[in-house]
């Protein structure tokens, strides 16, 4: 068995390593000022990406982590890697299939800052600015680097006296009302509530005569997450990152405290490092598991995804054009390119824990798109011309893709050390908003890696992100309301 990597077990999180990360930045003038243990966090650059004082210069403590291995080559896994890469830790990231393979190959790659907890907003603002930057921040070639389409969402809501639940719907409407308003006072300038004759306006092949209203950002949009995860993980490797695909972590080496300090492969290697980050999203709780770490509270929900061709009825210009709409009912639809749009709509179904890469593609009976006119996808086509009248005029549902959401109970993702194992920092559990936190996850995580320990709160960018709703082991007390 080959071994590589460092050949003794560092403790994170101790005072000295607090007390060194503090001494990250040293001019050849003063210190950064000293922060209070409950305020210590990392700010990190626009320019650089990595944590950066006035007038200071680049060094490693002494307690920083030498190797980080990354486990899961998806869009998390990408930009933790290129955050760590610049602040200059070695970093080998381990994937079981290729690059991509698991939920970020099969997600609706939607991206969005209206959240209804204000951190997240917070965390979104940052993500949308990374997403528009990054043929930048990755050194893409032409064309290559954009990732980011901005045609704004819209959520709907339905007049109560139109519909069976009157006092259901007025409430919807007044909570979207304040939603907006923690979500401008966050940082979110251009979110609006919109009227129904101003949703006529802006947006005729809507129905607006059963609306009491909408919320609508502009700057939020869609992904093409398949180029994120390409190319940020052909910036990794050219920065110096290890890239190790078909590679599956089989288990832990631990020392005589239990401590994690090395993972073995499916290719029969032992690797040893000081910090290991589970970024495997539905995977991770038999990850966390088999390297000694919590039972994570991630349950893999299978999702669906639709693809319904345009037609005659309009043009693909027009196609192209709509936002991501999501009805009061939370079925949702955007342009996936000129000629389809792409929908889906959360249904009740049961985890399984078991699944396998198999079960990604699987497709259950009644789901599959050419199964009947009751199958799901025809019910979904159904719900979506209710508000949206001319897509009943579109040419039929052409293809059904599946995925697994890894969901927590409060709709959160978990950011931080795991309770158990001092050297396993987890990063997964986004129900179905992994790809569109992928920037402020990656940078999380890696502030987390550098200061050995899980922070309270995250400066970044001139911004102070609340980081406690994310902590692992924490209780589930409020969850996410904006969920579809």
């Amino acid at each position: 068995m080959r071994s590589t990597g460092a050949s003794s077990t560092r403790r994170v999180g101790s005072p000295a390593a607090r007390a060194d990360i503090d001494e990250l930045y040293q001019s050849t003038a003063d210190l950064p000022e000293k922060k209070s243990p409950a305020a210590q966090n990392l700010t990190w650059s626009r320019r650089q990406g990595i944590p950066q004082t006035s007038g200071a210069r680049r060094i490693i403590p002494v307690n920083a982590p030498r190797h980080v291995v990354i486990i899961g080559a998806g869009i998390t896994g990408a930009f933790a890697a290129h955050h760590l890469l610049k602040a200059g830790v070695r970093v080998t990231v381990l994937e079981a299939r290729e690059k991509g393979a698991g939920s970020s190959s099969r997600s609706a790659a939607c991206l969005r800052q209206q959240f209804s907890t204000p951190a997240t907003v917070q965390a979104m603002v940052y993500s949308v600015a990374a997403y528009r930057r990054f043929a930048e921040e990755f050194r893409c070639s032409d064309g290559q680097g954009d990732v980011l389409v901005q045609n704004g969402y819209l959520f709907l809501y339905d007049r109560p006296d139109a519909s069976d639940s009157p006092e259901h719907h007025s409430q919807r409407w007044k909570q979207a009302q304040s939603t907006v308003a923690m979500q401008q006072a966050h940082g979110l300038r251009d979110v609006e509530l919109l009227s129904p004759e101003a949703i006529e306006d802006r947006f005729p092949h809507i129905r607006s005569d059963d609306l009491v209203g909408a919320t609508f950002c502009p700057s939020d949009g869609f992904l093409r997450a398949d180029m994120v995860y390409q190319e940020g993980f052909r910036r990794v490797v050219e920065m110096g990152g290890v890239l190790r695909q078909n590679e599956a972590v089989t288990g832990g080496v631990f020392d005589s405290n239990g401590r994690l300090q090395a993972v073995e492969t499916s290719a029969g290697d032992r690797i040893e490092a000081d910090i290991f980050i589970n970024a495997t999203n539905a995977w991770a709780p038999r990850v966390s598991e088999s390297l000694g770490g919590s039972t994570l509270p991630i349950s893999p929900i299978k999702r669906y995804l639709y693809f319904i061709e345009r037609g005659p009825s309009i043009t693909g210009d027009q196609l192209l054009s709509w936002p991501m709409t999501i009805t009061s009912s939370r079925a949702y639809c955007r342009p996936e390119n000129a000629e389809q749009l792409l929908a889906g709509w959360a249904h009740a179904a049961e985890a399984e824990p078991g699944f396998d890469w198999d079960d990604q593609d699987h497709i259950e009976p009644g789901f599959f798109h050419r199964s009947g006119l009751d199958n799901y996808g025809y019910q979904l086509w159904l719900q979506l011309a209710e508000a949206l009248s001319i897509v009943g005029e579109f040419a039929g549902l052409a293809a059904t893709t599946s995925g697994f959401y890894a969901v927590t109970p409060d709709h959160n993702p978990l950011i931080g050390f795991d309770p158990l194992q001092p050297t396993l920092l987890q990063v997964a559990g986004f129900s179905g908003h992994g790809a569109m936190m992928g920037p402020f996850s990656g940078a999380a995580a890696a502030a987390m890696a550098l200061a050995g320990e899980t922070l309270d709160q995250l400066d970044i960018e001139g911004t102070s992100i609340d980081l406690r709703h994310l902590i692992v082991g924490r209780q589930f007390n409020a969850g996410e309301g904006l969920v579809i």
